[in-house]
């Protein structure tokens, strides 16, 4: 079968539609929804595409079947190895499912969040929301109007792949008290961040069932330059040992407290938050809750596919959250606290 004339123009459905002996609308049909066409008249088409080498624009299969087979990952700091695990988690699966990822940092700002998915709602399938600084009602509001799941965020009615670092800080506060540490801070991440909240109630529970008080301080950006006045802030308390919102803002209190002359763990114990790289290159080596940031990545595409090809209403098996377990890695920026802090204690 020859090919149109212009040999360096792109084939269309009218070529077909010639070569086939068929209307473009019927080859437009047999392409887009195959169901509709007999299956005698179909296979003919077919056949003439793969003789023409026909190729369909993504323009064209967005505008005829509805999907454009691109996904935004929302982040909120880009620069943060938190979130490198979730982006190879992301791009893997969605890979996979033969869609594009697209990247948004959304610079820690629910605003600036809400703008890039209301401009890019009609050019995504759908998206993914890792750590939303959103208010609970406009996320349930944009998940009416885009299919969304997200990461680290728990919302009435909005799917959700959930790192269980709440559990994880309950051990990590554990840890401690077995140390002899009772005087524990918790060094507050961004304020309207759930996360910060949930480690922070999970922290009080272990309080509570010891009949202690911990102190909070902050709350702090999550980034190592915030690491100094944080450092600062939890030598002000008194306490023998802290456990940090995140990885990063806990390296920057070990840098600090290197200038200050404050002895780790000797003086104070630091526990750390998702084991992202470089956690065990700190000096000491970062006790942290190694989270499986990679496989929420990968879980939150599952659960976003999983809506998108729903041809039917909502089963009600479907999941609509997923919480995926942390541990505790025990490294060396932990240790009993100073004899003297432990006799108090008594």
């Amino acid at each position: 079968m020859p090919r149109p004339s212009g040999r360096d123009r792109p084939v269309t459905i009218n070529d077909i539609a010639a070569a086939a002996g068929v209307a473009a609308s019927t080859v437009s049909r047999a392409l887009n929804n195959p169901g509709r066409v007999n299956a005698v008249t179909r296979e003919r088409i077919e056949a003439a595409a793969r003789e023409l080498r026909y190729v369909p624009s993504s323009p064209a299969r967005a505008l005829s079947s509805g999907r454009t087979r691109a996904i935004a990952v929302l982040v909120s700091d880009v620069t943060n190895p938190f979130y490198f695990g979730v982006i190879r988690g992301t791009q893997q699966q969605l890979k996979a499912a033969g869609y594009a990822q697209l990247l948004i940092d959304t610079e820690d700002s629910g605003e600036l969040e809400a703008e890039m998915l209301h401009k890019m709602r009609r050019s995504l399938d759908g998206a993914i929301l890792a750590a939303s600084r959103l208010p609970d009602r406009e996320l349930a509001r944009l998940a009416g109007e885009i299919p969304l799941v997200t990461i680290n965020r728990n919302v009435r009615g909005v799917p959700s792949a959930i790192i269980d670092t709440p559990a994880g800080i309950g051990q990590a506060a554990e840890h401690l008290l077995s140390l002899g540490h009772r005087d524990i801070a918790y060094v507050s991440g961004p304020q309207r961040s759930w996360p910060n909240e949930a480690r922070w109630h999970a922290m009080r529970e272990v309080a509570a069932r010891h009949r202690l008080t911990f102190t909070r301080v902050g709350p702090f950006p999550s980034g190592r330059g915030s690491g100094p006045a944080a450092a600062d802030a939890v030598l002000n308390t008194g306490a023998t040992a802290c456990i940090v919102f995140n990885d990063l803002l806990a390296i920057g209190i070990l840098q600090r407290l290197r200038e200050r002359h404050v002895r780790v763990p000797e003086d104070l114990s630091v526990v750390g938050c998702d084991d992202i790289f470089g956690a065990d290159f700190c000096h000491p080596p970062l006790t942290t809750l190694t989270a499986p940031i990679e496989q929420a990545g990968r879980v939150a595409v599952s659960m976003l596919l999983s809506r998108l090809d729903r041809t039917s209403a909502p089963s009600p098996t479907t999941r609509q959250q997923v919480m995926l377990p942390v541990h505790l890695t025990v490294r060396g920026s932990t240790g009993p606290a100073a004899v003297s802090a432990r006799r108090a204690g008594h």
